[in-house]
C-alpha cells in the first residue's frame, strides 16, 4: 500500500457538491495509526467465586484419593480374595474328629506353654494330620527328693507341665 503526503499530489478540481455523501474513491483516507507492540497483558487476579473454589477442591482431591484400578485390576483382586477364601472354607469343609489322649505341651520363649504342637502331635498319633487343642491340663512335677520326710522345698525343684487332653484333629 503506498501512502503519499498530501502536498506532494496533483492538484485536481473542486469536488461537485453533493448532499454529504461521497463516493468510495471521495472518501478522505483515515489516518494509520503506529503499530504498537502489543504487550502481554498482566496475569489476572483469581475469581474468588464459589465455582473457583469448587474447583480448587476437585483439585486438591485428586492428590488424596487413590488412583482407581482398571476393572481388569479389580477382578484380579477379586478373584485373589475369592481363592484364599475358598481354600478357608475347604478347610472348614473338612471333616473334623475331636479326640482325647495326653500330649505335652512344648514351653515357649516368654515361658507360656505352647500346645499347638502337642495337638498336632496327638492328632498324629491317631492318624490325623494335624489338630487344635480343645482342653488342656497342668500338673506339677517335682524331683524325687521333694517327697523325703524333712526336705525343705527349694525353687526349681518342681515345674508346671502342661498338657493337650482333647484336640480337634483333620
Amino acid at each position: 500500500m503506498l501512502a503519499t503526503a498530501p502536498e506532494a499530489a496533483w492538484p485536481q478540481a473542486a469536488p461537485p457538491p453533493s448532499l454529504g455523501l461521497q463516493s468510495p474513491a471521495q472518501q478522505p483516507l483515515p489516518a494509520q495509526p503506529e503499530r504498537q507492540q502489543i504487550e502481554p497483558s498482566p496475569p489476572r487476579d483469581e475469581n474468588p467465586g464459589l465455582i473457583n473454589e469448587i474447583g480448587k477442591l476437585f483439585e486438591k482431591s485428586k492428590s488424596l484419593l487413590p488412583p482407581l484400578k482398571s476393572p481388569s485390576e479389580t477382578i484380579d483382586d477379586f478373584n485373589a480374595r475369592t481363592k484364599d477364601a475358598g481354600q478357608s472354607l475347604s478347610n472348614m469343609a473338612k471333616p473334623s474328629t475331636m479326640v482325647s489322649g495326653r500330649a505335652a505341651c512344648l514351653v515357649s520363649a516368654n515361658g507360656a506353654p505352647d500346645c499347638k504342637a502337642g495337638a498336632d502331635r496327638l492328632c498324629q498319633s491317631k492318624g490325623y494330620k494335624e489338630g487344635k487343642s480343645l482342653d488342656t491340663d497342668a500338673a506339677e512335677k517335682c524331683s524325687p527328693k521333694v517327697y523325703l520326710p524333712g526336705y525343705k522345698r527349694q525353687p526349681g525343684d518342681c515345674k508346671n507341665e502342661n498338657y493337650v487332653t482333647r484336640a480337634l484333629c483333620q
